[in-house]
Order: C-alpha cells, then sequence, then structure tokens
C-alpha cells in the first residue's frame, strides 16, 4: 500500500520508479542489439541514463497522478524500445528473449536493492533509514513490474512472449488483440479499482493476479540476500 503522500514519500519513490521503468526499457535494447538489431543502438536507447527513456506521461504524469489519487498500487513506463523483428538473428526466438529482457532487468534489479539494503546500514543514521526505506521500495516495485509485465495482455512484455511461443495459426488471431492493448489496459488496470471503490467493494483484480507472485518472489529475494 501507498501511504499518504508527502514530500518524504515522494523521495522515497523517485528513483525506484524512474530507474526500474527506464532500466527495463534500456534492457530490452541491449538484448536486441546483442541479437541482431542495432535501432536502438543507434538511437541511444541502450544506456542507463534515464532521460533517454522518459516519456512525459508514463513516466512522469502516470505514477504522479496514482499516488495522489491514493492508488493502492505504482505503475508506470518508460518510451518503448524500437526493435525491428526482421534484423534479429533468429526473429521468433530472438523477439521473446528481447520481451523477457525487461522483466528480467526488474528482477535483477530488486536482488541488487536487497544485497544493497545490507550495504546502506553503515551510512549516518537519517541517511542510513530513508535509504534502506528506498530500497525495499525498489525490491517491491520491481517484483512488481516483473510479474505484471509478463502477464499476456497486450502491449504488455509477456504477451509478446507468448505471441513468439504461439504456433502461426494461433499466433495471428491473438496478435490481433494487440491493436486494443490500451483500452485492455484500460479496462483491467484502471476501470475496475475505480468503479469498485464506488460500489463499496475489491474489484483489484490486477492485485489479485499479480499480489501471490510479488509477495513469494519478494519474499524469496529477501531470503536469498540474507534478511530474516
Amino acid at each position: 500500500m501507498i501511504p499518504n503522500l508527502d514530500l518524504y514519500t515522494i523521495s522515497l519513490w523517485v528513483l525506484p520508479v524512474l530507474l526500474a521503468i527506464t532500466l527495463h526499457e534500456a534492457a530490452h535494447g541491449y538484448a536486441a542489439w546483442r541479437l541482431g538489431d542495432d535501432t536502438a543502438y543507434k538511437l541511444g536507447r541502450v544506456s542507463a541514463n534515464p532521460f533517454r527513456h522518459v516519456d512525459p506521461f508514463g513516466t512522469v504524469l502516470l505514477p504522479g497522478m496514482l499516488l495522489l489519487s491514493g492508488s493502492s498500487f505504482m505503475f508506470g513506463y518508460a518510451k518503448p524500445v524500437p526493435v525491428k523483428r526482421n534484423k534479429l538473428h533468429q526473429p521468433r526466438r530472438d523477439s521473446v528473449l528481447v520481451a523477457a529482457a525487461g522483466p528480467a532487468a526488474n528482477l535483477l534489479i530488486a536482488v541488487a536493492s536487497a544485497v544493497l539494503i545490507h550495504v546502506v546500514q553503515f551510512l549516518p543514521e537519517e541517511a542510513a533509514s530513508w535509504s534502506k526505506k528506498t530500497l525495499y521500495l525498489s525490491l517491491g516495485f520491481n517484483v512488481f513490474l516483473a510479474v505484471l509485465n509478463m502477464l499476456p495482455v497486450p502491449p504488455l512484455d509477456g504477451s509478446r512472449v507468448v505471441l513468439g511461443l504461439l504456433p502461426p495459426r494461433l499466433a495471428l488471431p491473438y496478435s490481433r488483440l494487440f491493436r486494443f492493448g490500451l483500452w485492455l489496459v484500460l479496462g483491467l488496470f484502471i476501470l475496475p479499482p475505480l468503479i469498485g471503490r464506488n460500489l463499496g467493494i475489491n474489484l483489484d483484480i490486477i492485485g489479485w493476479i499479480v499480489g501471490p507472485p510479488v509477495q513469494y518472489l519478494s519474499r524469496l529475494i529477501r531470503v536469498l540476500a540474507g534478511h530474516a
């Protein structure tokens, strides 16, 4: 749950959200580059510089609106990395790997955040407290993004993984869903919670789906990183 909004809360969320979203996209670009498509590389998108990936709405306004609205979850996105499927060495296989690279990067960031929690305890007390809270948010948010993006709902990464794994006779009708991607996201992510809130019932469909795996993976990463 996101606590009441204040400047301190915003300061805790800025780095986790910015790095998680932008490095997610950089990972797509890096995977595509290594697999034969240098489109993103030539555009400077294979970079850890967040400003090369920031989307004004998805990276700034949308997370900000969710914070201001008191949403129970945080979500955002960066500018999609351009990938030319025909330039990949093995388009069918490599498109799956490129799609999976973003969620994989988020899991790596989550692991790094869990490890760094041990390091920041040696900072001055106030800095250590702020850093520890930020890293815990980073851990949870990155696991959430990884699990969320692997849902087979266009335009999320999981839909492109599924598209690459389906036989052609099933991939073609499935691909037609991509034109409705924005409406599918709005219909699943935004509208049910808003309607449920007005009706006084819980319609957090995404929370029901991703909650258990997010909790399990977050707990597993904490244990592997040596946290109780």
